[in-house]
């Protein structure tokens, strides 16, 4: 489904409360969408709940933030089912919670593998299989986030990269499948976004991890929002947010060989330099 007029829709956003998740549900908030979110955290809830109602453009207008951790099966089947009942079914659903743990492959436990595992990926399958039935109803658009690096596997990302491949798969899967229920599916893949994902990351990042991003232009999460509802107007399935995301994807796709000669230089000169 493509939209022009958000007025009266519904948005569910998973990872609501901050970075990306909370741009965008401001923005739709803006544009006359009602909106609800989930995140795990109550205390940053109550406080991305306020920022959104600031963006109220009718009195009636109606906003709710719900506590969800979406790697839960149980809680998340709970909640979800209760919250599309009561506030209604959504138009838009935007998945958008994460996490990550930049660190070399050896230094990345099991147990925090499966966690990156189950919030980036079983995460995102909880919730659109929870939610489809109710929106097979009417349609919609469903937005996935992904990553640069659900496409280029980066140094220090292994895990990271594992759950954010698989999201591009799941969804181009899934998009097949719905467009026969007059659902759309995009996936977003944004460059490093200036998020508190981003914020903890930066302080455990492998160097050579550090070197190979230290070019590339870090983006606001108002500008990724911005391209995501942008993308809901146009019905299209990859979302890449900027000129620059758009021109290494298109080298990654046509030229494979040349983005892994770059990145490889980029680590050995910097490893000689620490050696």
């Amino acid at each position: 489904m493509k939209f022009k007029e958000y007025t009266g829709k519904i948005a569910f956003i998973a990872g609501g409360s901050s970075g990306i998740g909370l741009a965008c549900a401001e923005l739709l908030a803006a544009r006359g969408a009602e909106v609800v979110i989930f995140a795990r955290g109550q205390e940053q809830l109550d406080s991305a709940l306020q920022e959104i109602e600031r963006n109220r453009v009718f009195e009636k207008q109606r906003f709710l933030a719900v506590q969800l951790d979406v790697s839960q099966r149980a809680q998340a089947e709970n909640l979800l089912k209760k919250t599309a009942v009561d506030f209604g079914s959504p138009d838009i659903l935007i998945n958008s919670a994460g996490t990550s743990y930049p660190q070399r492959f050896e230094d990345i436990s099991y147990a925090k593998f499966d966690e990156i595992v189950r919030v980036n990926l079983n995460g995102t399958w909880n919730v659109v299989s929870i939610l489809l039935p109710y929106m097979k109803e009417r349609g919609g658009a469903i937005v996935n986030v992904s990553s640069v690096a659900g496409y280029i596997g980066v140094f220090g990302m292994t895990a990271y990269s594992a759950s954010k491949f698989a999201v591009i798969g799941f969804s181009e899967a899934l998009r097949s499948e719905l467009k026969r229920f007059n659902i759309t599916v995009s996936v977003l893949c944004p460059p490093d976004v200036d998020t508190p994902m981003l914020a903890r990351a930066e302080k455990i990042k492998p160097e050579e991890t550090k070197a190979i991003s230290a070019t590339a232009r870090v983006m606001k999460a108002e500008e990724v929002a911005k391209a995501v509802i942008d993308a809901l107007a146009k019905g299209g399935f990859l979302i890449l947010p900027s000129s620059n995301v758009r021109f290494t994807y298109n080298m990654k796709r046509l030229f494979p060989w040349l983005v892994e000669s770059i990145t490889d230089n980029q680590i050995s000169k910097f490893q000689k330099r620490a050696a």
